[in-house]
């Protein structure tokens, strides 16, 4: 039976022009009372301008009790690691060890490209910056006194004995999920991180791609089974086929900019009755996804209404 997550629109309110954050805040509510079991925010500083993730995470841990908070996802490249460290330390305590960071190294793209640019870091370094930067950030939630770069290696920042404080809620800090589902992002997620979690990936592609996951953890000397098997999911749900295929294809135009034919071939999506998307739902749980995270293509209300009602006939 896979947990349910929901991702809460702070790029669609920009883009709206609707910059407050209260309605943000009460879908979260909204979400909660319904049953959902996380609640997510992405990730842009100006490619996608957005509320910043962190931030508006802490504003929800203090409106929730129950449901787990993720990043969908965050780019750590665009971060000092140890500012960054401080802060996930914090938003944890806030949240009493309900944070799940979902990372990713950003796609190639020139807004992207730019966007990397005025924060004056080398986009062609992001994976080395991502992958040094969370196992800093790592050693930093320790407590314990840090030198970096550790003996006989490189890095990027330097510091001797440092200590943080305080530490995040949960014992070395939170679970770290990754996107990517390309051959070298499935490797990555398996040696070093504790989830993957892919928007690109079709249910019948899935378990051949995330045995890949398992397989490099298992090289790496780790345990397969503590990783988590996410996906990424975007929805358009309507009794009318025509009437979502229509909603989906305008809300991708508007999100990204680009052909909407295009993103749907990159990123996994659903148009249609909601009986459907329970069929499509369920094809990923069977394929052995244990936590979706859904991403609505506008109306959320509406939506979330919808989802719960297929997941109670869904018997999850």
């Amino acid at each position: 039976m896979p947990r349910l997550g929901y991702l809460l629109p702070t790029r669609e309110r920009v883009m709206e022009g609707r910059d407050e954050t209260g309605s943000l805040l009460s879908l979260a509510e909204r979400a909660e009372g319904l049953g959902f079991d996380s609640l997510w925010v992405g990730d842009s500083l100006l490619a996608r301008p957005r509320h910043d993730p962190l931030t508006l995470l802490a504003a929800v841990a203090a409106r929730t009790r129950r449901v787990e908070l993720g990043t969908a996802v965050l780019l750590p490249a665009l971060r000092n690691p140890v500012v960054l460290a401080q802060q996930v330390a914090t938003l944890d305590r806030i949240a009493e060890g309900r944070l799940v960071l979902g990372v990713g190294i950003a796609t190639d793209v020139p807004n992207i490209r730019a966007e990397f640019t005025a924060a004056g870091v080398p986009f062609d370094q992001r994976v080395g910056r991502m992958v040094e930067g969370l196992a800093l950030c790592r050693a930093l939630w320790t407590g314990k006194p840090v030198t970096w770069p550790r003996p006989g290696t490189e890095g990027r920042w330097t510091m001797t004995d440092a200590v943080l404080g305080p530490t995040p809620h949960r014992p070395g800090g939170p679970p770290i999920w990754i996107a990517g589902a390309v051959p070298v992002s499935r490797a990555r997620a398996g040696r070093r991180f504790d989830g993957w979690f892919p928007n690109s990936a079709r249910p019948q592609d899935y378990p051949t791609q995330f045995a890949e996951v398992t397989a490099a953890a298992r090289a790496a000397g780790r345990d397969p089974a503590a990783i988590t098997a996410a996906a990424y999911l975007t929805l358009s749900i309507d009794d009318d086929a025509g009437r979502a295929d229509q909603r989906l294809n305008a809300y991708l135009q508007g999100y990204y900019g680009m052909d909407p034919r295009a993103m749907r071939k990159r990123q996994m999506s659903f148009a249609g009755p909601a009986a459907a998307a329970a069929e499509w739902l369920a094809a990923y749980a069977q394929a052995g996804a244990t936590h979706l995270v859904l991403r609505f293509a506008g109306d959320h209300e509406r939506h979330l209404e919808a989802v719960s009602h297929l997941r109670r006939e869904l018997g999850w």
